[in-house]
């Protein structure tokens, strides 16, 4: 019985061998683990002391490879949540909540994380008459390591109620798709639009949308400071 006692002892020990830095929670639990190539793995608790007037907090999730992974929370000094937030690849992904110190929603985002070995995604282009058919299927390129994508809700904290909402698509805002074009990876990667942008490029967005917006209209003359008959 005595050796069956060591045998139970050893495989932690052993276990533990692995790891270059762990912590022992309050329950028990191994927490922090830093794996023998330095990476950080399993559960973590990070402490964030008060920083020029902002207060500290607490936040808690799983690490794989050095990397967020799954469903990570932020909590205030007092254990209060302030946050919810889900990670892939160590990047923002799916829907992250956000609270107030009294625990009314104060916002709601959409992300999708970008997979670092494969930048591309297929996505389905839908008949803008019918939303629900799907019309054709793309390629496209994702550019950054996390994106804007879903619906955005901004709410009033006294009575929880959304104040106001936002859509974006890829990064960009819903009402502005124009610029997402299929791209034929058989091309080097370039989309359909890379030609007419580069005739573009050279003057500010901004000059662009009023051009698009006053294209066909009369001139309008515009008041600027000479004087004269010119």
């Amino acid at each position: 019985m005595r050796y069956a006692f060591l045998i139970f002892l050893l495989i932690p020990y052993n276990s533990f061998c692995q790891y270059k830095s762990y912590i022992i929670g309050i329950k028990g639990d191994t927490l922090n683990v830093v794996d023998k190539n330095g990476l950080k793995q399993g559960r973590w608790v990070h402490s964030f002391p008060p920083l020029r007037g902002e207060p500290g907090y607490e936040e808690q999730g799983v690490y794989v490879n050095d990397k967020k992974e799954g469903q990570w929370q932020r909590f205030s000094p007092a254990g209060d949540l302030l946050a919810i937030e889900n990670y892939r690849w160590g990047n923002k992904n799916g829907k992250s909540y956000y609270f107030n110190r009294w625990g009314a929603m104060e916002r709601e985002e959409s992300w999708k994380a970008v997979n670092p070995d494969n930048p591309y995604d297929t996505l389905d282009v839908y008949d803008l008459n019918d939303p629900t058919r799907v019309i054709d299927r793309v390629v496209v390129k994702l550019e950054g390591f996390t994106l804007k994508h879903g619906l955005w809700k901004y709410y009033d904290p006294e009575f929880g109620t959304v104040v106001r909402t936002e859509e974006y698509w890829l990064d960009k805002p819903k009402n502005g798709l124009e610029g997402l074009d299929p791209i034929d990876v058989s091309k080097g990667g370039k989309s359909r639009s890379d030609s007419a942008a580069a005739k573009t490029a050279a003057k500010p967005k901004t000059i662009q949308d009023w051009e698009k917006k006053n294209s066909g209209k009369k001139n309008i003359k515009v008041r600027d400071g000479r004087t004269g008959g010119n």
